[in-house]
């Protein structure tokens, strides 16, 4: 799976970044940085891509946005 996406945003209430993938509703991760949060996601992805298969569970296709828009 090509993972098209992925979000990193500060949470104050957490007092770190975190990191979402919007296909893997279920994938999140946190950091104190942000490339903390991005070293988290990707660990984050391939365990649920390695449980999901071992589950026997339907991965979700990328979500093509298209080109960007200038």
């Amino acid at each position: 799976m090509r993972i098209e996406k992925i979000e990193i945003f500060y949470s104050e209430e957490d007092e770190g970044y975190i990191a979402v993938v919007p296909e893997l509703i279920e994938c999140s991760a946190f950091g104190e940085t942000e490339e903390d949060a991005l070293k988290e996601i990707n660990v984050a992805i391939d365990l649920f891509l390695l449980t999901a298969k071992k589950d026997r569970r339907e991965i979700p296709q990328p979500i093509h946005r298209g080109a960007p828009a200038i």
